[in-house]
């Protein structure tokens, strides 16, 4: 599949906003489940751009950034699992997964390189704000988010032309076996990056609930035939037990608070 200089220039643009959405704006563009179907429309496959915005999402949903160490970068892994999804144009797309690992370990690195270029302006920014430069902060922060910006959509552009040349030629001259070992680690990966959060997230208390959602989710579709609205069924139930529970563990705050009052005085 060849993409045009159009669709380049605006992958760019969507490399330009989820560069500076993740340090910057909502914090929330640049997730690849949104990066993904963006990227999948510009190609003209909606739909395959939101099952792998998806699947990197879950594969880098517990990759955090700590102080100064970055994970590998979400929102160049998201955009290039996507083009080499469509341009690849293969049955068991969770192959791109894999194949997107360098660009998110290139991110990572641009946004090293970029935080280290940058730090010679934080001295010159406390400066500012210790004088009240109200408009020279304002001025070097824009002029820093533009500068990531650009760096991104010039990476993002460059990898989606030349990520589609490359999925071109991989498709013709790679053995089908060599795909379904990179299908295999690209469905593997969803799961580990669950993992990895459930490992930073969960408490003991919640493993029992944990079970019986697994448990019931596979009675529902069982029974009913559910399919893929058991997701729905099971976050509705879900939300439906965290309210509850949400409810009595008021009251009993409230019912403890109370007893706690002090009647020395006879009030």
């Amino acid at each position: 599949m060849e993409i045009g200089i159009i669709q380049v220039l605006l992958i760019g643009v969507v490399g330009f906003i989820g560069g500076i959405d993740q340090f910057s704006f909502l914090e929330s563009l640049y997730q690849p489940i949104v990066l993904g179907p963006i990227v999948g429309a510009i190609l003209g496959n909606l739909d395959m751009g939101l099952k792998i915005g998806a699947s990197y999402q879950l594969m880098s949903i517990g990759s955090m950034p700590i102080g100064g160490a970055q994970p590998p970068n979400a929102v160049l892994g998201g955009i290039m699992a996507t083009v080499f999804a469509i341009t690849l144009n293969r049955p068991d797309f969770e192959s791109a997964l894999g194949l997107a690992i360098p660009f998110g370990l290139l991110g990572q690195q641009a946004v090293n390189i970029w935080f280290t270029v940058a730090s010679p302006v934080m001295t010159k920014m406390d400066h500012m704000s210790a004088e009240a430069n109200v408009k020279g902060v304002e001025r070097w922060n824009l002029i820093m988010m533009f500068g990531i910006g650009v760096l991104f959509a010039v990476i993002a552009m460059i990898g989606a032309y030349a990520g589609a040349e490359l999925g071109t030629l991989l498709s013709e001259i790679v053995p089908d076996q060599v795909w379904a070992g990179f299908n295999a680690a690209g469905g593997m990966m969803k799961f580990v990056g669950f993992a990895v959060l459930m490992k930073v997230m969960i408490s003991g208390e919640f493993w029992t609930v944990l079970i019986a959602g697994f448990a019931l989710a596979n009675v529902i579709d069982a029974a009913f035939g559910a399919g893929s609205y058991t997701l729905v069924i099971m976050a509705i139930v879900g939300a439906a037990l965290a309210f509850y529970d949400f409810q009595i563990n008021t009251k009993i705050s409230a019912v403890a608070s109370a007893a706690k009052e002090d009647y020395s005085d006879g009030i």
